[in-house]
């Protein structure tokens, strides 16, 4: 399911959906449709578009249930397995994809945190596996994390890095929105960014949320929009 949520921070606005649907925080995703910073006469606004994974009967957010009262378990995809055979499952699955596309690769576990478990791919075709700005990792990352739902762990998220990937490009990201917002700030003109994915797009919102003559809204459709980047002004 998705949902819609204003907050005056991103925070504001995370908290403001996880109380409306009665869920956890890492029981969504969170894509930022716009973010505009505050000033002395104008209250900052940011705009999020929440993802769930509730089914389609679920269509009403849920309110949450106290503590004490007893709560219907949800039917797992799969009987849940021991971290250790997770794991292992795991990376026999990543290595046997990526095999299966004809690449020879190792895999190895980057980190492991609370719902969240990094998978590294070491290989000599590495270019290849993770594909231009990283759509073929993206991809095999969807897939691990479909296989990872069928082992009973649809709470859990698999991130696949090869190279350190991840990092260069979130750093790359990160010079790319203030090098954009000086561009913007200079010809009073707004500049629309290329294609990006809902995490890539988090970076940009996220970098230049903070300056206040700058503004981000998400344009587009599909998984891949595009972040335009426009000059406000003082406030």
């Amino acid at each position: 399911m998705v949902y819609e949520f204003e907050g005056r921070t991103e925070k504001e606005a995370i908290d403001a959906a996880a109380n409306e649907l009665g869920l956890e925080r890492d029981g969504f995703d969170v894509e930022i449709l716009e973010a505009q910073s505050g000033g002395i006469f104008k209250k900052g606004k940011v705009r999020i578009r929440v993802h769930t994974q509730e089914s389609e009967a679920a269509s009403a957010p849920r309110r949450r249930e106290p503590a004490n009262e007893e709560r219907p378990q949800r039917a797992a995809s799969g009987p849940e397995l021991a971290p250790d055979e997770f794991e292992a499952k795991i990376l026999e699955f990543t290595k046997r994809m990526i095999e299966g596309m004809g690449y020879s690769c190792e895999v190895a576990v980057l980190f492991r945190e609370e719902k969240k478990l990094g998978v590294r791919i070491d290989s000599e075709h590495a270019s290849i596996i993770i594909g231009k700005k990283g759509k073929n990792l993206d991809a095999l990352q969807l897939l691990v994390n479909v296989y990872s739902g069928r082992l009973g762990r649809e709470d859990t998220r698999v991130i696949l890095d090869s190279e350190n990937y991840r990092i260069r490009r979130e750093e790359a990201l990160v010079r790319l929105a203030y090098d954009t917002a000086e561009e913007v700030r200079r010809r009073r003109q707004s500049v629309l960014l290329e294609p990006m994915n809902p995490f890539e797009r988090r970076i940009i919102h996220t970098t230049l949320n903070d300056i206040v003559d700058i503004e981000t809204k998400s344009e587009g459709e599909g998984l891949y929009k595009q972040v335009r980047v426009s000059f406000r002004g003082r406030a």
